[in-house]
Protein backbone atom coordinates (compact mmCIF):
# COMPACT_ATOMS: atom_id res chain seq x y z
CA UNK A 1 0.00 0.00 0.00
CA UNK A 2 1.45 3.37 -1.02
CA UNK A 3 2.15 5.89 1.71
CA UNK A 4 0.84 9.44 1.44
CA UNK A 5 3.19 12.38 0.98
CA UNK A 6 2.37 13.63 4.48
CA UNK A 7 3.35 10.32 6.04
CA UNK A 8 6.66 10.36 4.17
CA UNK A 9 7.38 13.85 5.43
CA UNK A 10 6.51 12.89 9.00
CA UNK A 11 8.76 9.83 8.88
CA UNK A 12 11.68 11.78 7.40
CA UNK A 13 11.30 14.54 10.02
CA UNK A 14 11.21 11.97 12.82
CA UNK A 15 14.31 10.23 11.49
CA UNK A 16 16.08 13.57 11.20
CA UNK A 17 15.22 14.43 14.81
CA UNK A 18 16.53 11.07 16.02
CA UNK A 19 19.69 11.57 13.96
CA UNK A 20 20.34 14.95 15.57
CA UNK A 21 19.76 13.50 19.04
CA UNK A 22 22.16 10.62 18.40
CA UNK A 23 24.81 12.96 17.00
CA UNK A 24 24.54 15.18 20.10
CA UNK A 25 24.87 12.15 22.36
CA UNK A 26 27.94 10.92 20.52
CA UNK A 27 29.53 14.36 20.78
CA UNK A 28 28.79 14.50 24.51
CA UNK A 29 30.03 10.95 25.16
CA UNK A 30 33.06 10.14 22.99
CA UNK A 31 33.52 6.43 22.23
CA UNK A 32 36.57 4.39 23.13
CA UNK A 33 38.46 2.11 20.78
CA UNK A 34 35.85 -0.63 21.09
CA UNK A 35 33.03 1.75 20.27
CA UNK A 36 31.59 1.93 23.79
CA UNK A 37 30.75 5.40 25.09
CA UNK A 38 33.08 6.79 27.74
CA UNK A 39 32.49 9.67 30.14
CA UNK A 40 33.91 13.01 29.09
CA UNK A 41 37.20 13.83 30.81
CA UNK A 42 38.08 10.19 31.55
CA UNK A 43 41.70 10.88 30.66
CA UNK A 44 42.00 13.37 33.55
CA UNK A 45 42.76 12.29 37.09
CA UNK A 46 40.96 13.26 40.27
CA UNK A 47 43.49 16.03 40.81
CA UNK A 48 41.76 18.02 38.09
CA UNK A 49 38.47 17.69 39.94
CA UNK A 50 40.09 18.94 43.15
CA UNK A 51 41.65 21.85 41.26
CA UNK A 52 38.30 22.72 39.66
CA UNK A 53 36.56 22.71 43.05
CA UNK A 54 39.24 24.93 44.59
CA UNK A 55 39.08 27.44 41.73
CA UNK A 56 35.29 27.61 41.78
CA UNK A 57 35.17 28.02 45.57
CA UNK A 58 37.76 30.82 45.41
CA UNK A 59 35.81 32.54 42.64
CA UNK A 60 32.56 32.31 44.62
CA UNK A 61 34.23 33.68 47.78
CA UNK A 62 35.82 36.55 45.89
CA UNK A 63 32.64 37.52 44.03
CA UNK A 64 30.96 39.39 46.96
CA UNK A 65 34.29 41.01 47.83
CA UNK A 66 34.58 42.14 44.22
CA UNK A 67 31.14 43.76 44.36
CA UNK A 68 31.93 45.60 47.58
CA UNK A 69 35.41 46.54 46.40
CA UNK A 70 34.14 47.88 43.08
CA UNK A 71 31.51 49.98 44.84
CA UNK A 72 33.97 51.27 47.42
CA UNK A 73 36.53 52.21 44.79
CA UNK A 74 34.07 54.24 42.74
CA UNK A 75 32.52 55.90 45.79
CA UNK A 76 35.68 56.58 47.76
CA UNK A 77 37.93 57.69 44.92
CA UNK A 78 35.55 59.44 42.49
CA UNK A 79 33.98 62.67 43.70
CA UNK A 80 31.46 62.75 40.86
CA UNK A 81 30.19 59.30 41.81
CA UNK A 82 29.94 60.30 45.48
CA UNK A 83 28.01 63.44 44.59
CA UNK A 84 25.71 61.60 42.17
CA UNK A 85 24.95 59.03 44.87
CA UNK A 86 23.88 61.45 47.57
CA UNK A 87 22.71 64.49 45.55
CA UNK A 88 19.08 63.25 45.12
CA UNK A 89 18.69 63.28 48.92
CA UNK A 90 18.40 67.07 48.74
CA UNK A 91 14.77 66.59 47.70
CA UNK A 92 13.90 64.11 50.46
CA UNK A 93 11.68 65.61 53.17
CA UNK A 94 13.36 63.62 55.97
CA UNK A 95 16.79 64.92 54.99
CA UNK A 96 15.47 68.46 54.59
CA UNK A 97 13.92 68.39 58.06
CA UNK A 98 17.17 67.10 59.56
CA UNK A 99 19.25 69.76 57.78
CA UNK A 100 16.82 72.46 58.97
CA UNK A 101 17.25 71.29 62.56
CA UNK A 102 21.03 71.08 62.29
CA UNK A 103 21.47 74.42 60.53
CA UNK A 104 19.10 76.24 62.90
CA UNK A 105 20.82 74.78 65.95
CA UNK A 106 24.26 75.69 64.60
CA UNK A 107 23.18 79.27 63.84
CA UNK A 108 21.54 79.73 67.23
CA UNK A 109 24.65 78.43 68.97
CA UNK A 110 26.87 80.68 66.88
CA UNK A 111 24.79 83.77 67.52
CA UNK A 112 23.87 82.97 71.16
CA UNK A 113 20.38 84.41 70.69
CA UNK A 114 19.54 84.58 74.40
CA UNK A 115 22.62 86.65 75.18
CA UNK A 116 22.12 88.79 72.08
CA UNK A 117 18.53 89.73 72.96
CA UNK A 118 19.46 90.30 76.58
CA UNK A 119 22.22 92.73 75.54
CA UNK A 120 19.82 94.66 73.30
CA UNK A 121 17.15 95.01 75.99
CA UNK A 122 19.70 95.87 78.67
CA UNK A 123 21.02 98.58 76.37
CA UNK A 124 17.53 100.04 76.16
CA UNK A 125 17.26 99.94 79.93
CA UNK A 126 20.60 101.71 80.22
CA UNK A 127 19.13 104.68 78.37
CA UNK A 128 16.95 105.28 81.37
CA UNK A 129 13.60 103.69 81.97
CA UNK A 130 11.12 103.58 84.82
CA UNK A 131 11.02 100.53 87.04
CA UNK A 132 7.81 99.28 85.45
CA UNK A 133 9.33 99.62 81.96
CA UNK A 134 12.51 97.89 83.08
CA UNK A 135 10.50 95.00 84.48
CA UNK A 136 8.56 94.78 81.22
CA UNK A 137 11.78 94.68 79.22
CA UNK A 138 13.14 91.92 81.45
CA UNK A 139 9.96 89.93 80.86
CA UNK A 140 10.39 90.36 77.10
CA UNK A 141 13.86 88.80 76.97
CA UNK A 142 12.74 85.18 76.64
CA UNK A 143 9.84 85.87 74.20
CA UNK A 144 12.14 88.07 72.12
CA UNK A 145 14.77 85.35 71.93
CA UNK A 146 12.15 82.76 70.99
CA UNK A 147 10.69 85.08 68.37
CA UNK A 148 14.07 85.70 66.81
CA UNK A 149 14.78 81.95 66.79
CA UNK A 150 11.45 81.38 65.07
CA UNK A 151 12.26 83.96 62.42
CA UNK A 152 15.65 82.33 61.78
CA UNK A 153 14.10 78.85 61.56
CA UNK A 154 11.43 80.06 59.12
CA UNK A 155 14.07 81.61 56.88
CA UNK A 156 16.20 78.45 57.04
CA UNK A 157 13.14 76.37 56.16
CA UNK A 158 12.38 78.59 53.17
CA UNK A 159 15.92 78.13 51.91
CA UNK A 160 16.18 74.38 52.47
CA UNK A 161 12.84 73.69 50.76
CA UNK A 162 13.78 75.81 47.75
CA UNK A 163 15.50 74.70 44.57
CA UNK A 164 18.62 76.62 45.59
CA UNK A 165 19.26 74.14 48.38
CA UNK A 166 20.01 71.35 45.87
CA UNK A 167 22.97 73.35 44.59
CA UNK A 168 24.15 74.11 48.12
CA UNK A 169 23.81 70.41 49.05
CA UNK A 170 25.86 69.36 46.03
CA UNK A 171 28.58 71.88 46.89
CA UNK A 172 28.68 70.54 50.45
CA UNK A 173 29.02 67.01 49.09
CA UNK A 174 31.98 67.99 46.94
CA UNK A 175 33.73 69.80 49.78
CA UNK A 176 33.11 66.87 52.12
CA UNK A 177 34.38 64.27 49.68
CA UNK A 178 37.48 66.28 48.86
CA UNK A 179 38.34 66.57 52.53
CA UNK A 180 37.48 62.91 53.12
CA UNK A 181 39.92 61.89 50.41
CA UNK A 182 42.59 64.06 51.98
CA UNK A 183 41.92 62.40 55.35
CA UNK A 184 42.04 58.89 53.87
CA UNK A 185 45.31 59.75 52.16
CA UNK A 186 46.63 60.96 55.54
CA UNK A 187 47.16 64.48 54.23
CA UNK A 188 48.34 66.63 57.18
CA UNK A 189 46.61 69.70 55.72
CA UNK A 190 43.21 67.98 55.54
CA UNK A 191 40.23 69.39 57.38
CA UNK A 192 39.25 66.22 59.19
CA UNK A 193 35.87 65.09 57.86
CA UNK A 194 36.38 61.81 59.71
CA UNK A 195 36.39 63.35 63.16
CA UNK A 196 38.11 62.11 66.27
CA UNK A 197 34.83 60.65 67.59
CA UNK A 198 34.54 58.45 64.51
CA UNK A 199 31.93 60.45 62.61
CA UNK A 200 32.29 60.38 58.82
CA UNK A 201 29.81 62.60 57.04
CA UNK A 202 28.82 65.70 55.11
CA UNK A 203 30.07 69.09 56.24
CA UNK A 204 27.33 71.50 57.25
CA UNK A 205 29.53 74.59 56.90
CA UNK A 206 28.90 75.26 53.16
CA UNK A 207 25.14 74.93 53.70
CA UNK A 208 25.16 77.40 56.62
CA UNK A 209 27.16 79.86 54.51
CA UNK A 210 24.47 79.75 51.83
CA UNK A 211 21.77 80.13 54.49
CA UNK A 212 23.62 83.16 55.86
CA UNK A 213 23.67 84.74 52.40
CA UNK A 214 19.94 84.05 51.99
CA UNK A 215 19.18 85.64 55.38
CA UNK A 216 21.18 88.76 54.51
CA UNK A 217 19.34 88.94 51.18
CA UNK A 218 16.09 89.08 53.18
CA UNK A 219 17.43 92.08 55.17
CA UNK A 220 17.98 90.08 58.37
CA UNK A 221 21.09 92.01 59.35
CA UNK A 222 21.71 89.91 62.44
CA UNK A 223 22.76 87.09 60.12
CA UNK A 224 26.03 88.95 59.49
CA UNK A 225 27.15 87.81 62.93
CA UNK A 226 26.78 84.09 62.12
CA UNK A 227 30.26 82.61 62.45
CA UNK A 228 31.77 79.79 60.41
CA UNK A 229 30.26 76.43 61.37
CA UNK A 230 32.34 73.30 61.90
CA UNK A 231 29.73 70.54 62.07
CA UNK A 232 29.25 67.25 60.22
CA UNK A 233 26.06 65.44 59.18
CA UNK A 234 26.99 61.81 59.98
CA UNK A 235 26.63 59.14 57.30
CA UNK A 236 28.94 56.53 58.88
CA UNK A 237 30.84 55.78 62.06
CA UNK A 238 34.33 54.38 62.60
CA UNK A 239 36.19 54.07 65.87
CA UNK A 240 39.60 53.99 64.23
CA UNK A 241 40.58 56.42 61.49
CA UNK A 242 43.70 54.34 60.89
CA UNK A 243 41.50 51.34 60.08
CA UNK A 244 39.52 53.41 57.59
CA UNK A 245 42.73 54.58 55.94
CA UNK A 246 44.01 50.98 55.69
CA UNK A 247 40.73 49.93 54.12
CA UNK A 248 41.01 52.77 51.63
CA UNK A 249 44.47 51.64 50.59
CA UNK A 250 43.23 48.06 50.20
CA UNK A 251 40.33 49.20 48.01
CA UNK A 252 42.68 51.21 45.81
CA UNK A 253 44.96 48.19 45.47
CA UNK A 254 42.41 45.49 44.63
CA UNK A 255 39.20 47.27 43.72
CA UNK A 256 39.91 47.37 39.97
CA UNK A 257 41.10 43.84 39.26
CA UNK A 258 39.31 41.77 41.93
CA UNK A 259 36.15 41.29 39.79
CA UNK A 260 38.27 40.01 36.90
CA UNK A 261 40.15 37.63 39.19
CA UNK A 262 36.88 36.18 40.48
CA UNK A 263 35.61 35.72 36.92
CA UNK A 264 38.88 34.09 35.83
CA UNK A 265 38.77 31.65 38.75
CA UNK A 266 35.19 30.63 37.98
CA UNK A 267 35.90 30.21 34.27
CA UNK A 268 39.11 28.26 34.89
CA UNK A 269 37.32 26.00 37.36
CA UNK A 270 34.77 25.05 34.72
CA UNK A 271 37.37 24.54 31.97
CA UNK A 272 39.66 22.23 33.95
CA UNK A 273 36.83 20.11 35.36
CA UNK A 274 36.45 16.49 34.26
CA UNK A 275 32.72 17.05 33.69
CA UNK A 276 32.30 20.63 32.58
CA UNK A 277 28.52 20.53 32.54
CA UNK A 278 28.45 19.54 36.21
CA UNK A 279 31.12 22.13 37.02
CA UNK A 280 29.14 24.85 35.26
CA UNK A 281 26.03 24.04 37.26
CA UNK A 282 28.08 23.98 40.48
CA UNK A 283 29.80 27.28 39.69
CA UNK A 284 26.48 28.96 38.92
CA UNK A 285 24.89 27.67 42.12
CA UNK A 286 27.91 28.73 44.18
CA UNK A 287 27.92 32.19 42.64
CA UNK A 288 24.20 32.57 43.31
CA UNK A 289 24.64 31.53 46.95
CA UNK A 290 27.53 33.97 47.45
CA UNK A 291 25.50 36.83 45.99
CA UNK A 292 22.54 35.87 48.18
CA UNK A 293 24.83 35.97 51.21
CA UNK A 294 25.86 39.50 50.20
CA UNK A 295 22.19 40.56 49.99
CA UNK A 296 21.54 39.14 53.45
CA UNK A 297 24.67 40.83 54.81
CA UNK A 298 23.52 44.21 53.49
CA UNK A 299 20.12 43.67 55.11
CA UNK A 300 21.78 42.74 58.41
CA UNK A 301 23.97 45.86 58.19
CA UNK A 302 20.85 47.95 57.78
CA UNK A 303 19.36 46.41 60.92
CA UNK A 304 22.55 46.97 62.93
CA UNK A 305 23.02 50.54 61.78
CA UNK A 306 20.88 51.89 64.62
CA UNK A 307 23.39 50.70 67.17
CA UNK A 308 26.33 52.19 65.27
CA UNK A 309 24.83 55.70 64.97
CA UNK A 310 22.66 56.64 67.98
CA UNK A 311 19.21 58.07 67.25
CA UNK A 312 20.11 61.04 69.46
CA UNK A 313 22.81 61.96 66.95
CA UNK A 314 20.87 61.29 63.73
CA UNK A 315 17.22 60.19 63.40
CA UNK A 316 16.89 56.52 62.49
CA UNK A 317 14.90 57.33 59.37
CA UNK A 318 17.66 59.59 58.06
CA UNK A 319 20.39 57.08 58.92
CA UNK A 320 18.50 54.31 57.12
CA UNK A 321 17.98 56.56 54.12
CA UNK A 322 21.70 57.32 53.88
CA UNK A 323 22.51 53.61 54.18
CA UNK A 324 19.99 52.55 51.55
CA UNK A 325 21.27 55.22 49.19
CA UNK A 326 24.87 54.15 49.66
CA UNK A 327 24.23 50.42 49.28
CA UNK A 328 21.62 50.54 46.50
CA UNK A 329 24.18 49.83 43.77
CA UNK A 330 25.68 46.88 45.66
CA UNK A 331 22.26 45.45 46.44
CA UNK A 332 21.13 45.70 42.81
CA UNK A 333 24.36 44.10 41.61
CA UNK A 334 23.96 41.23 44.09
CA UNK A 335 20.34 40.64 43.06
CA UNK A 336 21.34 40.63 39.40
CA UNK A 337 24.09 38.14 40.26
CA UNK A 338 21.58 35.84 41.97
CA UNK A 339 19.20 35.98 39.00
CA UNK A 340 21.87 35.43 36.35
CA UNK A 341 23.44 32.61 38.35
CA UNK A 342 20.07 30.89 38.69
CA UNK A 343 19.39 31.23 34.97
CA UNK A 344 22.85 29.88 34.07
CA UNK A 345 22.42 26.94 36.45
CA UNK A 346 19.01 26.04 35.02
CA UNK A 347 20.14 26.37 31.40
CA UNK A 348 23.33 24.37 32.05
CA UNK A 349 21.31 21.64 33.75
CA UNK A 350 18.73 21.48 30.97
CA UNK A 351 21.45 21.37 28.30
CA UNK A 352 23.69 18.91 30.14
CA UNK A 353 24.02 15.14 29.76
CA UNK A 354 21.61 14.34 32.59
CA UNK A 355 18.76 11.84 32.41
CA UNK A 356 15.77 14.05 33.14
CA UNK A 357 16.93 16.99 30.98
CA UNK A 358 17.47 14.57 28.06
CA UNK A 359 13.91 13.33 28.35
CA UNK A 360 12.62 16.87 28.62
CA UNK A 361 14.61 17.93 25.56
CA UNK A 362 13.25 14.94 23.65
CA UNK A 363 9.67 15.82 24.57
CA UNK A 364 10.24 19.45 23.60
CA UNK A 365 11.88 18.51 20.27
CA UNK A 366 9.11 16.05 19.42
CA UNK A 367 6.46 18.61 20.31
CA UNK A 368 8.03 21.32 18.16
CA UNK A 369 8.49 18.82 15.27
CA UNK A 370 4.84 17.80 15.55
CA UNK A 371 3.69 21.42 15.42
CA UNK A 372 5.94 22.03 12.42
CA UNK A 373 4.59 18.95 10.57
CA UNK A 374 1.02 19.95 11.26
CA UNK A 375 1.69 23.43 9.91
CA UNK A 376 3.32 22.07 6.75
CA UNK A 377 0.39 19.73 6.18
CA UNK A 378 -1.69 22.90 5.96
CA UNK A 379 0.84 24.48 3.58
CA UNK A 380 2.21 26.77 6.31
CA UNK A 381 5.98 26.88 6.10
CA UNK A 382 8.79 29.37 6.69
CA UNK A 383 10.69 28.25 3.58
CA UNK A 384 14.22 29.48 3.04
CA UNK A 385 13.96 31.95 5.92
CA UNK A 386 13.26 29.06 8.27
CA UNK A 387 16.24 27.13 6.88
CA UNK A 388 18.50 30.15 7.47
CA UNK A 389 17.19 30.54 11.03
CA UNK A 390 17.84 26.84 11.63
CA UNK A 391 21.43 27.25 10.43
CA UNK A 392 21.94 30.29 12.67
CA UNK A 393 19.95 29.04 15.67
CA UNK A 394 22.96 28.90 18.01
CA UNK A 395 23.84 32.50 17.26
CA UNK A 396 20.23 33.57 17.80
CA UNK A 397 20.11 31.75 21.14
CA UNK A 398 23.24 33.57 22.31
CA UNK A 399 21.84 36.92 21.14
CA UNK A 400 18.60 36.35 23.07
CA UNK A 401 20.51 35.35 26.20
CA UNK A 402 22.82 38.38 25.99
CA UNK A 403 19.86 40.72 25.39
CA UNK A 404 18.06 39.35 28.45
CA UNK A 405 21.19 39.65 30.58
CA UNK A 406 21.81 43.23 29.40
CA UNK A 407 18.19 44.17 30.13
CA UNK A 408 18.43 42.86 33.70
CA UNK A 409 21.79 44.55 34.27
CA UNK A 410 20.67 47.94 32.90
CA UNK A 411 17.25 48.09 34.56
CA UNK A 412 17.31 50.67 37.36
CA UNK A 413 15.74 50.46 39.85
CA UNK A 414 15.54 46.68 39.65
CA UNK A 415 12.29 44.97 40.67
CA UNK A 416 10.98 41.42 40.78
CA UNK A 417 8.44 42.13 38.05
CA UNK A 418 11.19 43.41 35.74
CA UNK A 419 13.22 40.24 36.26
CA UNK A 420 10.28 37.89 35.71
CA UNK A 421 9.09 39.86 32.68
CA UNK A 422 12.55 39.79 31.08
CA UNK A 423 12.90 36.04 31.61
CA UNK A 424 9.42 35.35 30.21
CA UNK A 425 10.17 37.41 27.10
CA UNK A 426 13.47 35.53 26.61
CA UNK A 427 11.77 32.12 26.92
CA UNK A 428 9.02 33.13 24.49
CA UNK A 429 11.67 34.36 22.03
CA UNK A 430 13.49 31.01 22.22
CA UNK A 431 10.24 29.11 21.60
CA UNK A 432 9.41 31.33 18.63
CA UNK A 433 12.83 30.63 17.12
CA UNK A 434 12.24 26.90 17.57
CA UNK A 435 8.88 27.15 15.81
CA UNK A 436 10.16 29.27 12.94
CA UNK A 437 13.35 27.33 12.22
CA UNK A 438 13.06 24.69 9.50
CA UNK A 439 15.60 21.87 9.17
CA UNK A 440 16.81 21.45 5.61
CA UNK A 441 15.41 17.92 5.42
CA UNK A 442 12.02 18.84 6.86
CA UNK A 443 10.58 19.20 3.34
CA UNK A 444 12.26 16.50 1.23
CA UNK A 445 11.68 16.36 -2.48
CA UNK A 446 8.78 14.21 -3.55
CA UNK A 447 9.78 10.73 -4.72
CA UNK A 448 9.87 10.38 -8.47
CA UNK A 449 7.79 7.44 -9.69
CA UNK A 450 9.42 5.46 -12.52
CA UNK A 451 7.26 5.10 -15.66
CA UNK A 452 5.49 1.78 -15.92
CA UNK A 453 7.15 -0.78 -18.24
CA UNK A 454 5.29 -1.60 -21.44
CA UNK A 455 4.92 -4.73 -23.44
Amino acid sequence: MDESDADLRARVARLESENIALRSQLEAEPADRNGAPTPAGRGRGRGWTVLAVVLIVLGCVMAPLAVVGGWAKSTLTETDTFVATYAPLAYDTEVQAFVIDQATEAINQGLNIEQLTAEVLDGIKALGTRPAASAALDALKEPAAQGLQTVIRDRVTDFVTSETFAQSWERALRVSHTQLLATLKNDPDAVITAQSDGVIGIQLGPIVEDVKAALLARNLSIAARIPAVDRTIPIAMSDQIATVQAGYRAVIAVGSWLPWVALIFLTAGVLVARRRSVALVGAAVGLGVSMLVLVLALSAGRALLGTAIPAALVPTTVTTLFYDTATAAMRDTAVIGVVLAAVIAIVAWLAGPFGLPRRLRSLYTDGIAGIRRTAEQHNITTGRAGEWIYAQRRVLHVVIALAAAAAIILLRPLSGSDIVGTLVVAVVALIVVSLIERPASANPPRPVTAPAATG
